[in-house]
């Protein structure tokens, strides 16, 4: 079966994109500062992508930690102040010569995961785990449309914003929370019945 919607489609008329504007979704960026011209690609990406859909970049808040380690505090510290419609957690870990990659990845992704099932808000992973500072450049390459920041071929190689990817993620887990939250409430007004 072949979908004939655009893979990053999510916006499905012109009036859905004001509305997302008119409804004032707040969004945090928990960024990390180390690999920084990277991370600020991811940044950029996710920011653009997110104003391109709808987003009033006044309701985008960035946070900066140290590293990517740091990045699942600070996502849980959003998610406790209630005040953000979604999360997105961007950084960048290149594999190095000691085993320290390993440790850091791994538990920047395992407590992001551990959030993102626990909190009400959606929790996204914008995080770049590579072996080489080239793999991250190519993940994290800006475009000139960031309204469809699908991955692509440039010359002989597939590049991407896995910013921009996980600021699309965060729009469609806001409206799949937003569907469940009514068919829930749905189901409670039933019972009163």
């Amino acid at each position: 079966m072949t979908d004939s919607l655009p893979r990053y489609q999510q916006i499905r008329d012109p009036d859905e994109k004001r509305a997302l504007a008119d409804r004032g979704m707040d969004f945090a960026l928990v960024a990390s500062r180390f690999n920084e011209p990277v991370v600020n690609r991811l940044v950029e990406g996710a920011t653009a992508t997110l104003v391109a859909r709808g987003a009033n970049v006044k309701n985008i808040d960035l946070i900066r930690v140290p590293g990517a380690f740091e990045l699942p505090a600070a996502a849980r510290l959003c998610a406790d102040t209630g005040m953000y419609d979604a999360i997105i957690a961007l950084g960048c870990v290149i594999r190095g010569e000691t085993p320290h990659f390993d440790y850091v990845a791994s538990e920047c992704a395992r407590n992001l995961a551990r959030l993102a099932r626990r909190e009400d808000v959606p929790i996204l992973f914008g995080v770049l785990t590579t072996d080489t500072r080239e793999q991250a450049e190519q993940r994290s390459v800006l475009f000139d449309d960031w309204q469809d920041p699908a991955p692509r071929v440039e010359g002989d190689r597939k590049v991407s914003n896995k910013g921009a990817e996980a600021a699309v993620a965060a729009l469609e887990m806001i409206e799949v929370f937003a569907e469940i939250m009514e068919d829930i409430d749905d189901d409670d007004d039933d019972d009163d019945d």
